[in-house]
């Protein structure tokens, strides 16, 4: 399972077809070599796009004015649009690397890395490795179908028989939900996938990533209601989960 989000950059039927794909960098190889693999003799060309920068837009300002601000500005935008997977992480917005940002959007403010990171985190946004680790991450425990990351009409795709019947049974029991710490995490000394435990000491799932006092956890739905708590260099660290007001109201039941 890789996340990669798809832009189309054609804008007509008789123009030659161009998509772009997102990924998480260090997926970059392991993608090329899953899409050529698949190629076979058709006339594709697979190329890393280097020369571009990705950003997030996030909500804070309307979206008429930054579409209006870019209309007048095209050539500098590749890609604007708003971000596939859920209103609350505002839009995708592509550009040549070196575009000076101000002039496409006035007036906004540049962030930084864990600025975004910390939004996604509020939000329950997986994204990359760390939060949907290949060959463990599951399609539905990551909320992907509330994401517009699975299709129920395509096919095929490796795991779909699963994924379609346990959708359509409805039975899910751990999902992937934001957590706030009682304290703000200590950089690099939790390990990716350590244990959350209940108060009884039952283990209620597993951490993936996090900064400051914000995470993202994989838990059981049975106890995310429950004060929890993950081992902290020794000392256990207080730990609450929620579900996302963006969920549909019927999930997390």
């Amino acid at each position: 399972l890789v996340d990669v989000p798809i832009f189309r950059l054609h804008e007509s039927p008789e123009e030659e077809p161009r998509i772009l794909l997102e990924c998480d960098s260090s997926m970059l190889d392991a993608i090329q070599k899953h899409l050529k693999l698949y190629k076979i003799r058709r006339k594709v060309n697979i190329t890393p796009c280097l020369d571009l920068s990705l950003w997030a837009v996030v909500p804070g300002e309307s979206a008429g004015d930054i579409a209006s601000s870019l209309a007048q500005r095209a050539d500098q935008a590749l890609v604007f649009t708003p971000d596939p997977r859920t209103e609350v992480m505002g839009w995708r917005l592509i550009t040549k690397k070196g575009v000076n940002l101000s002039e496409i959007i006035p007036g906004s403010h540049i962030g930084s890395t864990q600025d975004y990171h910390r939004h996604r985190y509020k939000q329950g946004i997986p994204e990359g490795v760390k939060d949907l680790p290949p060959g463990v991450a599951l399609p539905l425990e990551s909320n992907l179908v509330y994401m517009n990351g699975i299709s129920f009409t395509k096919g095929c795709y490796i795991g779909q028989e699963l994924t379609a019947r346990t959708h359509h049974m409805g039975v899910i029991r751990k999902r992937l939900l934001p957590v706030h710490f009682s304290a703000p995490l200590p950089q690099d000394s939790i390990p990716e996938g350590a244990e959350i435990l209940t108060e009884s000491g039952k283990s209620a799932g597993k951490f993936r990533a996090g900064g400051g006092e914000l995470g993202i956890a994989l838990l059981r739905l049975a106890h995310i209601n429950e004060p929890l708590c993950l081992n902290v260099a020794g000392d256990k660290m207080k730990l609450t989960a929620h579900v996302p007001e963006w969920w549909p109201k019927t999930a997390g039941k």
